[in-house]
């Protein structure tokens, strides 16, 4: 399982989807599960890295999925329309 850094703003996303994608490129398996548990301050760049990395894991031919994501969170992805491209497990 791959998890969200505590914080995710703009400022920490291309280092964190960095090393997102090169978790996803080097994970033997076939689904890949991103955790936001431990993400407590964020801003809309934490969804463009999730979707960044469902695109990384369509691309491995991988299923994506996250689990845990805060609230908030989950209601920024409906108020922009994007919640079923976030499925979770």
């Amino acid at each position: 399982m791959l998890s969200l850094p505590a914080i995710l703003t703009q400022t920490q996303a291309k280092d964190c989807l960095d090393q997102l994608t090169l978790d996803v490129r080097s994970a033997a398996e076939p689904q890949v599960v991103v955790s936001g548990a431990q993400l407590n301050s964020f801003d809309s760049s934490a969804l463009a890295v999730l979707l960044a990395v469902r695109r990384e894991c369509a691309r491995a031919g991988k299923r994506f999925a996250v689990q845990g994501l805060p609230q908030r969170l989950r209601d920024l992805a409906a108020l922009y329309g994007i919640e079923q491209l976030l499925p979770g497990i």
